[in-house]
């Protein structure tokens, strides 16, 4: 076999490997004799079939496996030969004039063919001594706590129908229409909504607009969308609800002891407090998380230069690319309604792009010098947590696709390396701890440098992207169950 270099530019490399056809001779003599003790022919005994009548039934098929094995097997060899890592699969480049590929195929040429790739850059890690981070901690207190078992008991409460006009903290049952301009909007209509009067959960001004119903009757209701309304194409405008009052109901008494605790099938009230402290804590620790991992990759973006490979950064683009159009187009909103263009948001996104690009390969060297791995274990709990997101009928399917297809194994793999790499990082850099308050910390950080480089687009579509740019690589999240359009209000706050 010979190799020979025949393009070395930046990180393009085109190598081509020569099979001389004796040696393509000797592998296939080596199958088909190895085949003579095995295969059945009418008119020969077993192990008795001349090696040059098997050729002539089998050579063809038996080369072509030759010439399979030998770009799979020489292939990642000649590159690893050579100290090489890369980039992507390489590119495989065989003649297409079929007279020559049959002569290759009857043995009678010598096997040519050409591997077009890039590598990944050499990176020298450097001292992570001078990084410097705050982590902006947040106490809960016991009134959030209070304030949110409250919600729960709330949401627990019993109702019973009464006659007459529905009050603040009544519970309405309604069928609704939304309109503008008099024609109804997708995700605008509803049936048997059930909505407590004062609840906050709907628009403002929606609500009270129902106190004084009784059941039975059709109200027309007129709101207009706030502004950061979450469904873009609804911002700002009026809209009118054609509303029908199917029941009023009166709250019960309002009880936070341990039988409403009991009622949601834990033991005591102590206990619920206990898993609501523990997941506001997440919550919260999460952003501050989130927040110090960003000040980190800034940093280290900021001490790396260097060309990217082009394929990867290409990858990378079209995975942002079409989710901001996606957004862009469920919101119903043009790059002009963001406030820019077209080429303006992917020269942004390009470069947005290469950053996370070569901060992937930033932290996969500083994890590969320091032994971080992901553990069989890790990712089976990673891939249980990733199934449980799925509704309880399609979790064993999603189950059996993540188990069957390594490289979608892979997409929880990475993400969960990368958390890894960044906590070995926590470990070797300097973290100050700074207490805030609740708003200090769900505050954006706008003049943070991940966040000025994802803005060329300013509501739905960056938005999304602005996210994932933070992000050194990300796995592929399964899509959370989609809010209906109206009349509720944006999303973040139904999640709080």
């Amino acid at each position: 076999m010979q190799v020979t270099e025949t393009l070395n530019s930046g990180l393009k490399r085109e190598i081509k490997i020569t099979v001389p056809a004796g040696d393509m001779e000797a592998k296939l003599m080596a199958r088909l004799t190895d085949a003579r003790n095995k295969v059945r022919i009418n008119g020969f005994r077993p192990g008795k079939v001349p090696v040059q009548h098997l050729r002539k039934v089998y050579g063809k098929s038996f080369m072509a496996e030759v010439v399979n094995e030998i770009l799979n097997d020489s292939t990642r060899s000649i590159i690893t030969g050579r100290g090489e890592k890369a980039a992507m699969q390489p590119e495989v480049i065989m003649t297409e004039d079929e007279k020559e590929a049959e002569k290759i195929l009857a043995g009678g040429a010598d096997f040519e063919f050409r591997l077009n790739y890039e590598i990944i850059p050499a990176i020298e890690i450097k001292d992570f001594s001078d990084i410097k981070v705050t982590r902006q901690v947040f106490d809960v207190p016991d009134t959030e706590i209070d304030e949110q078992v409250k919600r729960i008991a709330e949401s627990a409460r019993s109702y019973e129908p009464k006659t007459g006009k529905a009050a603040e903290g009544d519970r309405v049952t309604i069928d609704y229409v939304g309109k503008i301009g008099g024609e109804a909007f997708s995700g605008g209509a509803g049936n048997d909504q059930p909505l407590v009067l004062g609840s906050k959960e709907f628009i403002p001004g929606f609500e009270d607009q129902l106190i004084g119903a009784k059941a039975g009757d059709e109200k027309q209701v007129t709101v207009t969308f706030p502004e950061n309304y979450q469904a873009a194409h609804l911002a700002g405008k009026e809209a009118t609800f054609d509303v029908t009052v199917k029941e009023v109901a009166k709250p019960g008494e309002l009880e936070i002891n341990d039988e409403t605790a009991k009622n949601l099938g834990l033991e005591s009230l102590e206990r619920l407090r206990e898993i609501v402290r523990g997941q506001i804590e997440n919550q919260f620790g999460s952003m501050t998380r989130q927040k110090v991992k960003r000040q980190l990759l800034d940093q280290l973006d900021a001490s790396y230069s260097f060309e990217a490979p082009s394929k990867l950064v290409e990858a990378e683009f079209n995975n942002i690319w079409n989710q901001v159009n996606r957004d862009l187009e469920a919101a119903g909103r043009t790059f002009a309604d963001e406030e820019t263009t077209e080429e303006e948001a992917r020269a942004e996104y390009m470069r947005l792009a290469e950053r996370r690009v070569r901060l992937g390969l930033v932290l996969a060297e500083i994890g590969e010098k320091a032994g971080v791995t992901v553990s069989d274990e890790e990712l089976q709990r990673g891939l249980f947590e990733q199934v449980r997101r799925f509704p309880a009928n399609q979790q064993q399917e999603a189950f059996e696709f993540y188990r069957n297809n390594p490289d979608a194994l892979n997409t929880l793999r990475a993400p969960m390396f990368e958390e890894k790499v960044i906590d070995h990082l926590l470990g070797q850099i300097s973290v100050t701890d700074v207490k805030v308050g609740k708003e200090e910390l769900m505050a954006d950080d706008e003049d943070s440098e991940t966040v000025a480089k994802a803005k060329p687009a300013k509501k739905a579509a960056s938005k999304k992207a602005e996210a994932k740019a933070s992000e050194a690589k990300a796995g592929d999240d399964a899509e959370e169950p989609k809010k209906k359009a109206a009349p509720k209000k944006k999303a973040a706050k139904d999640a709080e």
